[in-house]
C-alpha cells in the first residue's frame, strides 16, 4: 500500500525538536496542575509518543519537571538580557517590558516555573532557586554598569536584599495579573518599575 501524501510530507522529529515538543506538554501541564497531578503516561499520550521513549529523555518524572523549570528559567534569562550603554531607568523600562512580553506570550511556561517552589523534591526545588538567583543576578550586573547609580543605590548588601524582595513581588503581580487582567501591560511595567526603583534607591 503506497503512503498517502501526509504521510510522505510528515518529517521524522530530530532529537531536539522531540525534547522540545515534550518541554511544551510538560509547560501546559505543569501550569495547569501540582506537580503530583501530573502524570507522564498524559504527556506521553499528548505528545504522540512512548512513555518509553519519554523516559529516554527524561529518566524520572522530577527530571522531567526540572527540564520543564530549567527551559523556562533561560528563557527568561535570555529574553531579559541587559543591553549595554543604556542608563538604569531605562534597562529597567526595557526590561520589564520584554520580561511581561514573556509573561504574556509563555504563560504556561512561567506559571509552570513557579509551581517549583510548591514541590517537596530538592532537585526541582534547587533547579528553581538557581532560576531565581540567575536573574537576581542578571539586575544586579546591569546597575552595577551605570556609573550614574553609584551615589544613589543602596550599598552591596541592602542592594541585594532590596532586589531579591522586588523579584517576590514582581512574580506575585504578574501571576495575578495573568488571571485577572485588570491593568494594561504598560500599567504593570510602570508599578514594577516605580516599586524596583523605591527599593534600590537610598
Amino acid at each position: 500500500m503506497s503512503a498517502t501524501p501526509q504521510e510522505r510530507t510528515r518529517r521524522r522529529l530530530t532529537s531536539e525538536e522531540r525534547r522540545e515538543q515534550l518541554l511544551s506538554v510538560g509547560s501546559r501541564l505543569f501550569a495547569q496542575k501540582p506537580y503530583d497531578d501530573v502524570w507522564i503516561e498524559r504527556v506521553a499520550e499528548i505528545a504522540g509518543v512512548s512513555r518509553g521513549l519519554l523516559y529516554h529523555y527524561f529518566p524520572t518524572k522530577r527530571d522531567f519537571f526540572a527540564a520543564v523549570v530549567q527551559r523556562e528559567s533561560e528563557r527568561m534569562l535570555r529574553l531579559t538580557a541587559a543591553e549595554p550603554g543604556l542608563p538604569v531607568r531605562e534597562q529597567i523600562t526595557t526590561g520589564l517590558d520584554a520580561f511581561l512580553g514573556y509573561v504574556e506570550s509563555h504563560a504556561q511556561g512561567f506559571r509552570a516555573f513557579h509551581r517549583a517552589e510548591a514541590t517537596g523534591d530538592p532537585l526541582v526545588r534547587e533547579v528553581y532557586a538557581e532560576g531565581l538567583a540567575a536573574q537576581e543576578r542578571q539586575i544586579l550586573a546591569a546597575l552595577a554598569a551605570d556609573p550614574a547609580t553609584t551615589d544613589t543605590i543602596q550599598d552591596p548588601p541592602a542592594l541585594r536584599l532590596a532586589v531579591r524582595g522586588w523579584l517576590a513581588f514582581m512574580v506575585a503581580v504578574c501571576l495575578e495579573w495573568l488571571e485577572e487582567p485588570e491593568l494594561t501591560r504598560e500599567q504593570v511595567r510602570d508599578l514594577c518599575a516605580r516599586t524596583l526603583l523605591g527599593a534600590i534607591t537610598r
